[in-house]
């Protein structure tokens, strides 16, 4: 009865809550065309606007109790914890980057999709039940009761701060790029503003907080996702549904790039950009003496080039971004040769499955590392512990997948009309540039030169970052500020969303399971969520300084991290789930080698050039994974085998009803 009141509750307020934002985007957009609202004034709006929404969720939610900082309670209904889920699980790399990645890689981008919703079917089947009725607070709190000892709680905690870390950078640079484009700020100044909305909703109030939050990020996320692309849709074809009618984007796509791949202005680019590449080839071959001699370059033009000069600020410039190191240097040469490499290759077809071997290993090794990385997430098993039951659980999980789903369905569609869009800037004249270009070139997302001084824009001279995609579709398209301003803010809304859940996770991994856990049992409730709070602070910040140096792309990182995930936590769980029979030697020898295998692969191939069977860093735990689960069997059989009461405690775990004490409340 208490529960029923319970969500009858939620349902209302979030109905009003909803209610409230349309009204809002409408009233906004009344302001735009008759009064001529700012773009500046409506960024704002919905920046400041929403982070105070979440703030004051956060400031609601606030609480000092242990069950409700780690596990709200366990008193999330399903639906609402599905809803949480999705916002925890669609970050700033499923709306800004999956599209993104779709639109500049066509059918290879589809390895995302299929691999983050397969993996979610891994986690509803294998894994989120059953952790829920161990009814702990962590991962490492499964690891430490099912293989017993400190050990293996140790080497999860680490994976866990590894894995979660990369993740959080990712984040939070998707909050940089979306705050330095509503405000006008650099990305590293953007980043650190970002940052407090990242803050408000985690520090208060921990996972309780968190829940309340992702709820009302996810429905500005979904709605912000699915306007523009449906007005897209509608403008195009007739048909609102985009999901079911962006086939007339693709065979537009296909056409022009036909025509572009024998075009003579074409071909004449990327001439261009070939010599260019021989160019970098021999700048790296000449290091470290190309380094010096580039810098001395630099250095004497600007000497020589009077205070006032309007160039100075282009080459002081230049010699900020230039490489500090020859080992920077040729990391960053190597990049930018194979950037312009691919530049100077005819633009293949958007819709053809990869024909060679070495493209399928890829893209079936991304897809099979999604799926496991996914099961293997650490902030987003802990959703799972949110629920009052273990049919809770069950039922929460497909939830999550339907509005998952919601946005999953709608990316290609996204990705081939913004695909579109982009192509038409082709063959316009440089003066006839749009004004979107000039915006967007200000944070760095798009870059377009008259390579050949012919004054027309070639394909081959565009180069375009695929997080813009998302968040410059409306502008594009020609719709009002308003749109644009809601799809930044939903981007935002799904950067923050797994931000909290991910520094929820690293400050509970140190705090919970390193200090309380292992250091210093007799630690009161109260103090550990202080301490909590604490790192929240130090995590955060030291992620928004990371995230300042644009390692990669969004989806390049967060494909980092469950390449991470699946070699390392997901054999441990899944075997500790599903074999009465692994013991704590396998477990912790598998997670060593499959964490150790994987980093030092994506090392080697992101920054030294190393691969294996042409697999690329993003798919680096194709080798660990697999070596895990071997080593955890063999070695395993080799010792001892776990207590009697472990191996009656996996048994319980797998039966549907009842909860195990393990996690006792506190």
């Amino acid at each position: 009865m208490v529960q029923d009141s319970f969500v009858s509750r939620l349902k209302k307020v979030y109905s009003i809550y909803t209610g409230g934002l349309i009204l809002l985007l409408i009233l906004l957009g009344i302001g735009e065309k008759l009064f001529g609202l700012s773009p500046t004034f409506i960024g704002y709006v919905f920046l400041f606007g929403t982070i105070a929404v979440y703030a004051a969720i956060g400031i609601i939610s606030r609480t000092g109790k242990v069950a409700e900082y780690y596990v709200a309670g366990r008193r999330v209904p399903a639906v609402f914890n599905g809803m949480a889920t999705a916002a925890d699980w669609m970050s700033a790399a499923s709306f800004i980057g999956m599209a993104g990645a779709l639109a500049l890689q066509g059918y290879n981008g589809l390895a995302f999709i299929m691999g983050w919703t397969g993996g979610y079917v891994l986690l509803g089947v294998l894994i989120a039940p059953y952790l829920r009725k161990f009814g702990a607070y962590t991962i490492p709190d499964f690891l430490d009761a099912r293989y017993g000892g400190k050990f293996p709680r140790f080497v999860g905690i680490v994976a866990t701060i590894i894995v979660s870390f990369t993740y959080l950078v990712a984040q939070i640079t998707g909050v940089g790029i979306i705050a330095s484009r509503l405000l006008g700020f650099p990305f590293e100044v953007g980043v650190f503003l970002g940052l407090v909305g990242i803050l408000v909703c985690s520090f208060l109030g921990g996972m309780r907080a968190v829940t309340w939050t992702q709820v009302a990020q996810y429905i500005v996320l979904i709605i912000a996702y699915l306007i523009p692309v449906t007005v897209l849709s509608y403008k195009y074809t007739g048909n609102p549904i985009s999901q079911i009618s962006y086939g007339f984007a693709l065979q537009g796509i296909e056409q022009r790039l036909a025509q572009l791949k024998d075009d003579p202005k074409e071909i004449e680019v990327r001439e261009i950009h070939k010599k260019k590449v021989e160019e970098l080839k021999a700048k790296i071959a000449a290091l470290p003496q190309s380094w010096e001699e580039g810098k001395k370059e630099l250095e004497a033009k600007l000497a020589s080039l009077p205070p006032d000069d309007p160039n100075r600020a282009e080459l002081e410039k230049k010699l900020k971004e230039y490489p500090k190191s020859p080992q920077e240097a040729k990391e960053k040469w190597t990049q930018a040769m194979k950037d312009t490499e691919a530049l100077s290759k005819p633009p293949k077809s958007y819709v053809t499955p990869p024909s060679d071997a070495k493209g399928m290993a890829n893209f079936l090794a991304l897809t099979l590392m999604l799926m496991v990385g996914t099961a293997g997430l650490p902030h987003v098993i802990m959703r799972f512990y949110t629920t009052p039951t273990v049919r809770e659980a069950r039922t929460s999980a497909g939830w999550a997948l339907f509005f998952i789903l919601l946005l999953y369905i709608t990316a290609p569609a996204y990705a081939a009309f913004g695909r579109y869009e982009m192509l038409n800037l082709v063959g316009k004249a440089f003066s006839e540039m749009p004004s979107w270009v000039e915006k967007w070139a200000k944070v760095g997302l798009i870059t377009i030169k008259d390579l050949n001084g012919d004054g027309i824009i070639q394909f081959a001279e565009i180069k375009i970052h695929p997080d813009m995609i998302v968040l410059a579709t409306p502008e594009i398209a020609g719709l009002p500020y308003v749109i644009a301003g809601f799809v930044a803010a939903g981007g935002l809304a799904a950067a923050l969303s797994t931000a909290d859940g991910l520094l929820i996770t690293i400050s509970n991994a140190i705090s919970h399971d390193l200090y309380y856990k292992i250091i210093n049992p007799n630690l009161s409730p109260s103090t550990r969520v202080k301490i909590g709070k604490a790192l929240l602070l130090v995590v955060a910040l030291l992620g928004a300084y990371v995230a300042s140096f644009r390692l990669a792309i969004i989806v390049e990182l967060v494909a980092w991290a469950f390449s991470l995930a699946g070699a390392s936590l997901f054999p441990a769980l899944v075997l500790g789930i599903w074999d009465k029979r692994t013991n704590k030697y396998g477990a912790i020898a598998g997670i060593i080698v499959g964490l150790g295998v994987t980093i030092a692969y994506l090392i080697a191939s992101r920054f030294y050039g190393f691969e294996i069977f042409g697999i690329k860093p993003i798919a680096a735990g194709i080798f660990g994974m697999p070596l895990n689960f071997i080593i955890t069997y063999v070695v395993s059989r080799l010792t001892p085998p776990p207590p009697k009461e472990i191996q009656e405690f996996v048994d319980n775990i797998r039966y549907p009803k009842g909860a195990v004490k393990a996690g006792a409340e506190e």
